[in-house]
């Protein structure tokens, strides 16, 4: 008999995926936690029924949330991840040679408990002298730390349960404040071909408070649409000002380029010319 997981969309899309094996679920205080052996992205993490990686293909996610932003800044030393329970946000960041110390602030412990089990991998991050986990509200432990970061990058879940308010305006006007002078911030801003009225309010959110803010895009099989955004808001840098010939070259990375991450700031038209209505 064959077994099949299937993530919806709304009410009007479904992606199913043909599975090996359930080798982990539970019910945390925050969500729905799953782990499937799956048909052809091997081991996957999902929560309250949405992907949030796999084996198979997070090192494209995981590369371009983190080395995107590290390069946008001359010289990034402290750095912060709100979310990112799998580890791989983390695993990319403490690659970055500039990079003193990283915190990362975690709501769900049993999400990195999980991660570190099944997706080793992906969890190897943690084990970094670099880095520090924290179990805690991301959005509180903003508020307590001003002007202490030079780079913050949410890894969040979808805006339900409790990502919600990840992707609020007060949220972002934390985010400013905990950053210092020089500093930017990056999230996961969800998929333009679903998402693109989200994508428009965020950047119009990040114009008004930081004065810059840039959507990028990659292209990750197992989420919704294929085509992934991210958002970058800045208080001096402007990522798509980055000279590629003055990128460090990082051993093992799998989908980031220096070329590539110009060509990434190049939005589909539909996305573009909806943003820049805002404007």
């Amino acid at each position: 008999m064959e077994l099949w997981f299937t993530e919806k969309q709304g009410d009007f899309l479904a992606t199913s995926y043909r599975v090996r094996k359930t080798l982990h679920t539970e019910k945390t205080p925050f969500q729905d936690l799953a782990v499937l052996d799956t048909v052809p992205f091997g081991r996957m993490l999902v929560l309250d029924g949405f992907v949030q990686t796999t084996v198979g293909d997070e090192f494209i996610y995981h590369e371009m949330i983190t080395h995107v932003p590290l390069n946008s800044h001359p010289s990034p030393k402290k750095v912060l991840i709100i979310g990112g329970g799998d580890g791989g946000t983390m695993r990319e960041v403490v690659k970055h040679p500039s990079v003193e110390k990283c915190i990362q602030v975690e709501i769900d412990e049993k999400v990195v408990e999980a991660s570190k089990r099944f997706l080793p991998e992906i969890a190897c991050g943690f084990d970094s002298p670099k880095g520090e986990l924290i179990i805690d509200d991301g959005i509180k432990y903003v508020k307590e730390h001003p002007d202490t970061f030079d780079v913050i990058i949410i890894d969040s879940t979808d805006p339900v349960g409790p990502a919600v308010g990840l992707f609020s305006r007060e949220f972002y006007s934390s985010v400013h404040r905990a950053l210092k002078e020089d500093g930017l911030f990056v999230a996961q801003s969800e998929s333009p071909n679903y998402e693109l009225d989200l994508i428009v309010r965020i950047n119009r959110d990040l114009r008004e408070i930081f004065g810059l803010s840039r959507t990028y895009v990659a292209h990750i099989q197992t989420y919704p649409g294929t085509m992934w955004s991210f958002t970058i808001g800045s208080k001096k840098y402007d990522p798509k000002k980055v000279d590629p010939a003055k990128i460090a070259e990082i051993e093992g990375l799998r989908y980031y380029t220096p070329e590539l991450h110009v060509g990434a700031f190049a939005l589909p038209r539909f996305v573009a010319d909806r943003i820049k209505e805002q404007v």
